[in-house]
């Protein structure tokens, strides 16, 4: 494997992006060696923030892109940006890290796929909850056969009143920029009701609402998926109204149940109520919680011994299609087929 240094270049230097940073610069394989905005000061407020000195400040992402230093394109932009960035990034050859989502939409969706396939770059889109240790122990638990074949799955996401909180509010609540309830952020819930069941889904329902009328797009949406397994999925999502964070996971097969950080088994024959395991679960929507020097070391590792990364945009694609055709469905009030036409 080789031992040089990897040039990485961030573009969009806000609340996310200085957990990537954070995590790039303790990865001994990378450099970070070049920062792009739209505001210069907060570029050189960042830079010194993360002890960065030697890196360039780009007030154009299209000249990061073009910088020769650079290997790893690390997308941390708004949501509506992020298919035109990954797009010439992969056609400049560059390594993609995307932030979620990958796209707003369905077309965004397919031309980065065809332009990183094409480029037969590294991408990893950022749901990087799959290095969650909670994520991390159901998984492990499901092999270990604590459930049986899962038949029923739900994964909730809830996080309301975001305009005390997050600073992205101005943006992520506008249709054009932010998307959907599900682009925002939901769709961390719907890339762990893909993880846990294990197969693909076939066919979704939904309904969408928005009550509060605070965000542009439904704020509240519902899916229910059936998987090729036979297997039926469900996920709630609120980002609206006055509720705390919460990320609700619930899993049942034939041999087991799992409530969130509780199960039930028979693999411990002698169990009779459900068991806690004290584990570090995703109960925050603070960045700083989530497991990013992981998800980064991932895609690292995978450049230097040309593995795929686990979620690379071919399943990411699946994640994003599952989310749309939910949309689809609340818009149209009918059952979607999936995989969606291409």
């Amino acid at each position: 494997m080789s031992e040089r240094k990897y040039g990485v270049g961030v573009i969009g230097l806000g609340w996310v992006a200085g957990e990537h940073l954070a995590a790039w610069k303790k990865n001994r394989h990378v450099e970070v060696v070049a920062l792009a905005s739209a505001s210069r000061a907060n570029a050189e407020a960042t830079r010194a923030r993360h002890g960065l000195p030697d890196a360039s400040i780009y007030n154009d992402w299209t000249d990061l892109i073009r910088d020769p230093r650079i290997d790893i394109v690390d997308v941390c932009s708004m949501n509506h940006l992020h298919v035109e960035q990954g797009i010439a990034g992969a056609q400049a050859g560059k390594h993609l890290l995307i932030e979620k989502p990958a796209s707003n939409d369905l077309a965004g969706l397919r031309a980065l796929e065809a332009a990183i396939r094409t480029a037969g770059v590294k991408s990893l889109v950022g749901f990087e909850l799959h290095w969650s240790p909670y994520f991390r122990s159901i998984r492990r638990m499901i092999e270990a056969d604590f459930f049986g074949p899962i038949h029923y799955a739900e994964c909730d996401y809830f996080s309301g009143n975001q305009d005390k909180w997050y600073q992205g509010y101005q943006w992520v609540k506008t249709r054009a920029q932010g998307g959907s309830a599900f682009a925002a952020t939901g769709c961390h819930s719907v890339d762990a009701l893909r993880q846990f069941v294990a197969a693909d889904p076939v066919e979704v329902f939904a309904y969408s609402g928005n009550f509060t009328r605070v965000m542009e797009w439904d704020a509240t949406i519902v899916l229910l998926a059936r998987f090729a397994n036979g297997a039926i999925g469900k996920v709630g999502c609120s980002l609206e109204g006055n509720l705390k964070y919460q990320f609700n996971v619930r899993l049942h097969g034939s041999k087991g149940t799992l409530v969130n950080d509780r199960y039930l088994s028979h693999y411990l024959p002698g169990q009779t109520d459900y068991a806690h395991f004290p584990t570090i679960t995703p109960d925050t929507p603070d960045v700083a919680h989530h497991p990013f020097q992981d998800e980064l070391d991932h895609l690292v590792d995978c450049i230097r011994d040309g593995s795929t990364p686990i979620v690379d945009i071919g399943d990411a694609v699946k994640t994003h299609e599952l989310m749309f055709a939910a949309e689809m469905s609340a818009l149209e009030r009918r059952p979607v087929a999936l995989p969606l036409p291409r």
